[in-house]
């Protein structure tokens, strides 16, 4: 791994498709963005700003996130996520994460991801098939 610097920021933009409502998802009825559909862009948003840290070998893997979603988007909006990096301790990642459509913010979250080396990860998971 890389020295990882602070205040580093990457975004990402997807556009609300009917995949991504809230019924689609079954995370509500109504056809807005869903928050499923957020949490996973708010993770590829700061997984693609930790990769061009991590040694070959090495990934990351989401550990926690804590997210508030405050405002409906409608299918068809884009919408942007920005994740900046605000710790790094040894192999814990930390960042803030706020997602906006054309109109307003419509969530934010704190969001921890791991460093780790791929292929131990792997065979520790697999070891439960065992």
């Amino acid at each position: 791994m890389k020295e990882i610097t602070t205040g580093v920021k990457h975004t990402l933009q997807t556009t609300v498709t009917p995949d991504k409502l809230a019924r689609a998802m079954k995370s509500g009825e109504l056809p807005v963005f869903a928050t499923p559909a957020m949490a996973a862009l708010m993770e590829e948003t700061a997984a693609a700003l930790l990769k061009p840290f991590l040694d070959e070998g090495e990934t990351s893997v989401g550990t926690a996130l804590n997210l508030v979603h405050t405002a409906a988007t409608p299918e068809g909006l884009a919408v942007t996520a920005e994740a900046e990096i605000v710790s790094v301790d040894r192999r814990r990642v930390s960042f803030h994460i706020v997602v906006r459509d054309p109109v307003e913010e419509i969530g934010r979250a704190e969001h921890d991801r791991f460093v780790v080396n791929a292929e131990k990860f792997l065979a520790k998971a697999d070891s439960k098939k065992a």
